[in-house]
């Protein structure tokens, strides 16, 4: 797989919740730590995505918020 995205989270599907339209991906990268994703459901079939498979998190954003407390 090559993408131009730097972003790259290799990790595993930890849950899929289906809906109509749009289905939630959570991707667990580190232990305890997961990246959740809206993807369509129609997508979500296309890849096959299931729990326990390993998955990438990718993220490609033109802008990049930074918050302190």
């Amino acid at each position: 797989m090559k993408v131009s995205a730097r972003n790259q989270l290799q990790g595993t599907v930890k849950s899929v919740t289906a809906g109509a339209v749009n289905s939630e991906v959570v991707i667990e990268i580190a232990p305890g730590v997961v990246v959740t994703a809206q993807v369509t459901s129609s997508s979500v079939a296309h890849l096959g995505l299931r729990q326990g498979m390993p998955a990438y998190a990718i993220i490609k954003a033109d802008s990049v918020m930074v918050g302190v407390d």
